[in-house]
């Protein structure tokens, strides 16, 4: 990819003409161009595909105006956190930065991040329309926005055409319920001389339980007002579900493939070891790079019955300004900028990323590619789950309780009533 030119800095920096040629002071200063604001903008994106995106954005934006210059700063994934919060503590924080979109509001709550109302109050145009709209929920605290979304993703089903054509299954017709996701794999499934040489899917392999937990009924486990929805009917089920995929499998076959997968060809889909998987949609890159030959199909998870719906979960990020930025209203208007329309599509076409902006998501060569097609309309059942200001750690009570329910260390009704009453004890002790 070849990145922009310079800016137009040196061009817009024209020498003050001396006082001798007849020009009052009022002359001189409306001739004198302005100083341009300098921004700091930090993301962890420094690999050889994503950098060189996200610096022409960034070049881009330098060249569309005349009053603002920023500088992209690459700061490690594992540095990029801690050194903002001793930038904030210091008072010389980077200008923007792109962070967690699912912890937006505990910043806010912290006062590590810059409330964006006053700036969106003066907007003729309402920002928030940009959005998909569990992503604008995702920034807001106390009603108000303190990010604004940039990229997310979402989880869809891949499946072989090849081993479905082979086992008598229809190659373009794919499960849509989790009883027929079950007949279908049962099917794919190969055993030689009493020993699994093919899976035709296991649902642990690409997604954690609480993914199917979450599609079981389409409930965040803790919901704005602290109603918790661990311990229910139907996300019972979704893990009864899968101690049972495991139980007929074995514990033994399910950990003999699993210590035999790997990336890029060894990927156990890519490898032609297990025929369905539900994975990011960002697997469609493995397989265009590595997977050639897999002649493949991309559709919705299956949802647990029909009508309960193809829920689907996401992450993503937002672009801050992080608390004593030296300059809000400039780095507003790079934010503003990352997350209008021309940005959003150039860094989705060439990075192949599900963004955030609706309009760019459905840029025609976008919804050319099968993967990203079926990606956006997984959006419409995705949910995205801030992690709730009064139940910051909730994930260390449930966790624990799944893998003990999975490994068969308790039953699911107890792990998940325990981790039920656990939740709903860390809720209320912090909403007091």
């Amino acid at each position: 990819m070849i990145l922009a030119g310079c800016s137009n800095s040196e061009q817009s920096e024209q020498p003050t003409p001396p006082a001798d040629q007849g020009q009052d002071d009022g002359e001189q200063a409306a001739d004198t161009p302005k100083e341009k604001v300098e921004l700091d903008f930090w993301s962890f994106w420094g690999s050889v595909t994503r950098r060189p995106i996200i610096e022409k954005i960034v070049s881009d934006f330098n060249g569309s105006q005349d009053s603002i210059e920023v500088k992209y700063t690459f700061v490690p994934w594992g540095d990029i956190w801690t050194k903002n919060l001793a930038a904030i503590a210091a008072g010389n924080p980077p200008d923007a930065i792109i962070n967690d979109i699912n912890t937006v509001a505990h910043r806010a709550n912290q006062k590590q991040n810059t409330n964006l109302a006053p700036y969106l109050a003066k907007e003729s145009e309402n920002i928030q329309d940009r959005f998909f709209p569990q992503l604008w929920e995702a920034v807001l605290f106390n009603g108000e926005a303190y990010g604004l979304p940039f990229n997310t993703d979402t989880r869809l089903l891949f499946w072989n055409k090849e081993h479905f054509a082979e086992v008598g299954l229809d190659p373009e017709s794919p499960p849509q319920t989790w009883a027929e996701l079950e007949e279908y794999a049962k099917k794919l499934d190969k055993v030689e001389n009493g020993k699994y040489t093919r899976i035709g899917f296991y649902p642990l392999w690409g997604v954690g339980a609480d993914i199917w937990m979450l599609n079981s009924d389409g409930k965040n486990f803790i919901d704005k007002d602290g109603n918790v929805y661990v311990n229910t009917p139907e996300k019972i089920q979704a893990l009864e579900w899968i101690v049972n995929w495991r139980n007929r499998l074995g514990e033994k076959t399910v950990n003999a493939f699993q210590a035999e997968f790997g990336s890029q060809q060894a990927d156990p889909f890519i490898a032609g070891k297990v025929s369905m998987m539900v994975q990011n949609m960002n697997f469609y890159t493995q397989l265009r790079d590595y997977g050639k030959n897999v002649k493949y199909g991309v559709t919705l998870i299956p949802e647990r019955e029909e009508g309960t719906g193809h829920w689907s979960w996401g992450g993503g990020f937002a672009v801050e300004i992080p608390y004593g930025a030296k300059h809000p209203e400039e780095s507003y208007q790079f934010i503003k900028y990352l997350t209008d329309v021309d940005a959003q599509s150039y860094w989705a076409i060439w990075g192949l990323d599900m963004v955030a902006n609706e309009n760019a998501a459905d840029h025609p060569d976008l919804q050319n590619i099968d993967v990203y097609k079926v990606a956006v309309e997984a959006m419409d059942k995705t949910l995205i789950t801030p992690t709730p200001i009064f139940a910051p750690d909730f994930v260390s009570l449930l966790n624990p309780q799944i893998d003990a329910a999975v490994l068969g260390k308790a039953s699911v009704q107890d792990a998940l009533s325990k981790a039920q009453s656990d939740i709903e004890n860390l809720v209320k002790s912090n909403k007091k």
